[in-house]
């Protein structure tokens, strides 16, 4: 939904009017930069303000944050799965680990991605040269803009380096003939960390009037600052390895523990806190309504307009619950449940059912009832994004329904604190009573229980619990993926989650947040005013005898569970072609850049 500022009319007319600006076509053959429309643009606050619009709106579409980037790049993984079968260009094979160097929607990304920063890049070399910068009237409102357009360029390069690894970081406009070589992507984390250090002295807090949500604030530079931060610090790809990490990583997390720190202080307690209700921070989102603790820091703006698929998102259409409804109209459900995800949660968890939806909607023959009906676990979805919750109802087959992605939570806030203070610290009582912040909310009116089964007294074991709770927290979030591959964890979560699937398909016992527990093969439910409710335990074995007025669903006698976890070329399993220390853990550098620019080399294994 795009709510803000940078929606208006005024600044949408401008951002029309610097076209000539954004004239680049494949990155790395960008045109010259007109500038006698630069020099017209930024002659006034009004034009400077349009071009960063302009910059913004690079972020929505169905290039970055409206598909390929949020719903293609981030799986799969031990959490969600990628649109299933065999692979084939396009999103089947970035989920399955089978991309290639001329696979279309890897070219999209990366072209998008940096065309957002040749638009940041022309900015950010031209605001502070307009005469009204330095001092007048209009000299906070354009270093206001300049701190954000750090700000997004940074968000744009630290999408580029953690799905391609060491790529060229340019920092100005584009020259014709100039080479772009690959950077080292800790060198390049450590010129966007003093960016996004000059950034956060710039942009105004939240509470100072700074357009909200939308747009950077100075609370939504800082997370993404310590984010930068906490990826400098972590494991990364490089070559055969998975697991390289910097010499002075310890100084990167103390970095982003130093920020987290600020974020939660009291003196800031009014600029961004937890809701106290997880299910309304999406279905703000869902509901295109506000967010009143201001939890959701930053989103990317998305609405539908003359070209909804460079404006809008398809979140909702291309993924969330299967519908097709006369009421709530059609979606993909194209993103499934990795099935062992849904045994991550305790059973008293409001997150799983929020996070995991295991129903469809379908209107019968006849135009009869559009209520819910159960599926079987391997046809369970991802839930934040929901079509049916749209307000109004958008019926038909529409892709495009105006949700916007959330880009950074004050939750990944309070849990970058805690992973950062048990990682310098051990686990003092500072982190872990941050962990449960965030954990007993999950919880609700169960709170009590959010403490159980967990072991916070080690570092080793607070680190577990840890990366167990952003699994859960974040799931559905594009984030799993990226705290698997610095954490050095990648290849031993899509292995345990194979083994997991194939346990299942035989029926034998599988790790549960409580343990090893049997599973039962077929799950019975009814539809009450409705809504879908389960009548047994999914932590015991299928009752003997079904209960009055049930339907069964095969739970996880699906015939295609197995496939999930077979892998190989040509499987249709679980990143069925990923194989570690590869180098699939990166995309490939698209072939038409490596073709046409002198010193680019292509990641290991393509």
């Amino acid at each position: 939904m795009k709510i803000s500022l940078l929606r208006s009319a005024i600044a949408l007319t401008v951002a029309c009017g610097t076209a000539g600006l954004w004239s680049c076509k494949d990155y790395l053959q960008v045109d010259p930069v007109a500038f006698n429309t630069t020099e017209a643009t930024f002659s006034s606050v009004t034009g400077a303000s349009g071009a960063v619009t302009g910059v913004y709106d690079q972020l929505s579409g169905d290039n970055t944050y409206g598909k390929t980037v949020a719903l293609y790049y981030p799986y799969d993984t031990d959490e969600f799965i990628g649109q299933s079968g065999a692979s084939q260009a396009g999103r089947r094979a970035i989920g399955r680990y089978a991309e290639t160097s001329t696979d279309a929607e890897v070219e999209n990304g990366w072209n998008a991605l940096y065309q957002g920063v040749e638009r940041a890049n022309i900015c950010i070399k031209y605001i502070p040269q307009m005469p009204q910068y330095a001092s007048g009237a209009d000299s906070a409102t354009l270093h206001h803009l300049h701190g954000e357009v750090l700000a997004l360029r940074a968000q744009f390069m630290h999408e580029l380096i953690r799905n391609w690894g060491d790529v060229p970081a340019p920092r100005e406009p584009s020259i014709v003939g100039k080479d772009f070589p690959n950077e080292d992507r800790n060198a390049t984390y450590d010129k966007l960390l003093e960016d996004l250090r000059q950034a956060s002295k710039l942009v105004l807090w939240r509470s100072a009037g700074a357009p909200e949500r939308e747009r950077f604030t100075r609370g939504g530079v800082m997370a993404l600052r310590a984010r930068l931060a906490l990826a400098r610090g972590g494991y990364y790809p490089k070559g055969d390895h998975e697991n390289e990490r910097a010499a002075d990583y310890r100084t990167s997390l103390q970095l982003a523990h130093d920020i987290c720190q600020e974020l939660m202080q009291s003196t800031h307690s009014g600029e961004h806190s937890l809701n106290p209700s997880y299910s309304d921070v999406f279905l703000s989102i869902n509901h295109l309504q506000a967010d009143a603790t201001h939890e959701l820091m930053l989103e990317v703006a998305h609405g539908t307009g003359t070209s909804a698929a460079s404006s809008d998102s398809k979140l909702g259409y291309y993924n969330g619950p299967r519908l097709n409804s006369t009421t709530y109209g059609t979606s993909s459900g194209a993103i499934t449940v990795t099935p062992p995800y849904f045994y991550a949660f305790d059973s008293t968890d409001q997150r799983r059912d929020l996070t995991i939806t295991a129903y469809t909607r379908a209107t019968a023959t006849g135009g009869a009832s559009d209520s819910k009906i159960g599926v079987a676990l391997d046809k369970a979805t991802d839930g934040k994004f929901r079509r049916d919750w749209h307000s109004p109802p958008v019926p038909g087959g529409g892709n495009y329904l105006g949700y916007n992605w959330p880009l950074i939570r004050f939750a990944d806030v309070v849990l970058m604190f805690a992973e950062t203070e048990n990682e310098l610290n051990g686990p003092t009582t500072a982190a872990v009573n941050a962990l449960l912040s965030v954990r007993r909310r999950g919880f609700g009116p169960n709170a009590a229980n959010a403490a159980r089964n967990l072991d916070l007294s080690t570092a080793t074991t607070f680190r577990t619990a840890l990366q167990n709770e952003r699994l859960v927290e974040f799931g559905g979030e594009g984030i799993r993926k990226y705290d698997l591959l610095r954490w050095g964890l990648l290849s031993t979560k899509i292995a345990e989650a194979r083994d997991n699937i194939n346990k299942m398909a035989n029926g034998q016992p599988v790790p549960t947040f409580y343990g090893p527990r049997l599973l039962p093969a077929g799950a019975y439910y009814k539809t009450v005013n409705g809504e879908v409710q389960w009548a047994n335990s999914f932590y015991r074995p299928t009752p003997a005898t079904a209960p009055a007025g049930t339907t069964r669903v095969n739970w996880t006698q699906s015939t295609s569970l197995a496939a999930l976890g077979a892998s190989g070329p040509g499987a249709t399993g679980l990143a069925a072609e990923y194989v570690p220390h590869l180098g699939k853990e990166l995309l490939p550098i698209p072939q038409k850049t490596i073709d046409s620019t002198p010193g680019l080399h292509q990641n290991m294994g393509y």
